[in-house]
Formats: C-alpha cells, sequence, structure tokens
C-alpha cells in the first residue's frame, strides 16, 4: 500500500501541482505522471510537458531519459516543432486510471467476455481479475459489486478472429491498403482491394467501411465473409478518406435498412419499395400489440380480420413473423410473397 506522503505528492503531480515533499518522491511521482500523459495524446512538444507538470524543459528532457534508462521507449523528434512520443516495445508502462476510467473499463472487460470477438474471452477475464486485485479497497468494492449485478447474452451470432479484428482496425488507423478474399451474400467470391477507413459494431456483427478500390465507390463488408483460410494482406500506403456522411456507424445502418427493403433518409429509395400485404383472420385489437410497429402497418378488415403491410421491402421475415402470431392468415400481395408461402408450406408438410 502507498504511504499517505506518496499518495499526497502522486495525486498532485497528476494535477500538475508542485509539491513541498521529498525530491525524491517527488521526482519518482512526477516521472509518472509524465508516462500518464504520453499515454493520453501520440505526440506532446517539450514545452507542453513542461506546463502540465509545472517545470522546465530541460526537467522534462532528463526525465525522459529517465524512463528511457528504466525501458521505456520515449522516441523524441528534434527542432522547435519537435516532440515526444511513447513507442513501441519495451516494457509495458503503468496504464493510470482515475476511478470512472477504471469503473468503464471493468465493465468492457465483461461484456467483452460475452461478446463477438473470438478468443478473447478467457484473456478478458484474466485482465478484469488483475485490474481488481490492484485497485484501492474502496473503488474495488465499486467496481466488483457492479460485475456482480450485470450478465450478458450469450452472442449466438458470427465471431470473429481477435487478429484480424486488430489487423484491420491497425490498417484504418494508419491509412494502410488492405487485400483480401470476400464472400457475397450470394456465394460468390471475389478479391477486393480497398482502403479502410472505420471498424462498425451493429451489436451482432462487425463491419469494415472501405472504399473499393477497383470499383471506384464506398462498401461495406461483413467481417465474417472474410474466408479466415485466406490470409488478409497489409499493403502499401493509402489515402486517408471520409467515409460519405462523415459517420461510419450511420452509413452502415443506412446500408442494412436498404437492404431489408426499409427506407433510409436519403431518397434513394422512391418508387422501387415492393410491399407485402397479409390479412390476419383476427380482430385487429388482438394482434395490433403483437406487431412490430416500426416495420408494419395494420387496419381493419371487417369485425374480424385486419391487413397487415410492411413499411418497406417485403422480406421473408415478414412471412415468418405473421406465422409466429398463430392466428390464421391469407397472404395477398406480391405474387413473389405468395409463391414463397406456397414454397414454405410445402417443405413444411409432411405425411402422418
Amino acid at each position: 500500500m502507498r504511504s499517505t506522503l506518496v499518495t499526497n505528492v502522486w495525486d498532485a503531480a497528476l494535477r500538475g501541482q508542485a509539491t513541498p515533499f521529498h525530491p525524491v518522491i517527488e521526482t519518482s511521482a512526477r516521472l509518472l505522471a509524465l508516462l500518464s500523459l504520453l499515454q493520453v495524446r501520440r505526440e506532446w512538444t517539450g514545452s507542453e510537458l513542461a506546463d502540465r507538470l509545472e517545470v522546465g524543459v530541460r526537467t522534462i528532457r532528463r526525465d525522459v531519459d529517465k524512463l528511457r534508462v528504466l525501458g521505456y521507449p520515449v522516441e523524441a523528434a528534434p527542432g522547435v516543432a519537435g516532440g515526444y512520443r511513447l513507442g513501441s516495445g519495451g516494457e509495458m508502462p503503468p496504464l493510470l486510471l482515475d476511478e470512472s476510467e477504471s469503473v468503464a473499463v471493468a465493465v468492457g472487460l465483461r461484456m467483452v467476455a460475452a461478446g463477438t470477438i473470438d478468443g478473447i474471452e478467457e484473456t478478458s477475464v484474466r485482465a478484469l481479475a488483475k485490474l481488481e486485485q490492484l485497485l484501492p479497497p474502496a473503488l474495488r468494492r465499486r467496481v466488483s459489486a457492479l460485475s456482480q449485478a450485470t450478465s450478458a447474452f450469450d452472442v449466438e451470432g458470427p465471431r470473429i478472429d481477435a487478429n484480424l479484428l486488430a489487423m484491420i482496425a491497425g490498417a484504418c488507423r494508419d491509412g494502410m491498403r488492405l487485400h483480401f478474399a470476400y464472400v457475397a451474400r450470394d456465394d460468390a467470391r471475389s478479391r477486393r482491394w480497398v482502403e479502410p477507413s472505420a471498424l462498425v459494431h451493429s451489436g451482432h456483427r462487425w463491419y469494415l467501411v472501405a472504399f473499393d478500390l477497383n470499383r471506384d465507390d464506398w462498401r461495406t463488408f461483413r467481417l465474417d465473409r472474410i474466408p479466415p483460410e485466406a490470409a488478409l494482406r497489409v499493403g502499401e500506403k493509402g489515402r486517408r478518406r471520409t467515409v460519405p456522411g462523415g459517420d461510419p456507424a450511420a452509413f452502415v445502418a443506412r446500408g442494412l435498412r436498404r437492404q431489408m427493403g426499409q427506407p433510409t433518409d436519403d431518397g434513394d429509395d422512391a418508387g422501387s419499395t415492393t410491399y407485402g400485404r397479409i390479412r390476419l383472420h383476427a380482430p385487429i385489437a388482438r394482434v395490433r400489440g403483437r406487431l412490430p410497429g416500426r416495420y408494419v402497418t395494420c387496419e381493419p378488415d371487417g369485425e374480424n380480420a385486419c391487413v397487415v403491410t410492411t413499411r418497406g421491402q417485403w422480406s421473408a421475415s415478414f412471412l415468418v413473423w405473421m406465422a409466429t402470431l398463430d392466428e390464421p392468415l391469407e397472404v395477398l400481395e406480391p405474387p413473389e410473397l405468395v409463391a414463397l408461402a406456397g414454397t414454405i408450406a410445402a417443405r413444411l408438410s409432411f405425411t402422418a
């Protein structure tokens, strides 16, 4: 446990305040504070670090040399516009978190353990155990209570390899091109050469938003459709591009709505939507509360029937929804939906 003296010096150093304590303790606390700042931003100038820690630029240079002696790879760029950054490799610096950050990391680790990234569950549990062990008693109780009171559903969707996810994320960050095999919805296979922009998690699947160089247009790729046996290759430096609209998550959401035949906010669906209609032989009062109003409308058709219409393009899931209501139904239109209902009924029929 840290003494009160060390705790006061450490807290004061993180706030950038001067400390009247023993110079050796003050220097140690300042080194930890310097490491904390180097973790927050990719690069700092010497004068910025000196201002934050209320010391001179020469002191910053000496402290950087001490960190290097301790094994921390602090890189420096010379000149007036030069700066300091924490390089890769060497020993792992201490991760310095405040109370709210500690709680956020603990909750995140617990959720990841039940998430969609393959092979990371056990690692997350180990990291959470280490974090809770290092926390002060009061904060440890808070995190432990939160952990015990929360749980998550097991994810039944596709799981993504953690190394693949990390490689793509690094390419997005560094602006590197990617070359990979891809399997489309119709099982067509192709090789894609892209400039990646962002990763998006829908809560069920992972998507890559990228500019497809061969098609000269933006595309969204499901990561679970990149075959594991086909190696993803990082190529040369590419252009840093901004996804249309500036919001990768919104871009993916629009694409998914378009695939499902739901209206989007860009006007691209006008005149191209085929609505599905089914008559339920049940009073509207009995079924209205059981229908997803976000996707369908329901109108009475006499006292003992009602007609349900999709708000956007019909899909097979519409037929499934209606069948699960366990009410007599009649598929009205379009002809393709009527034919699909007949096909499904034939597949389900059997001889006793």
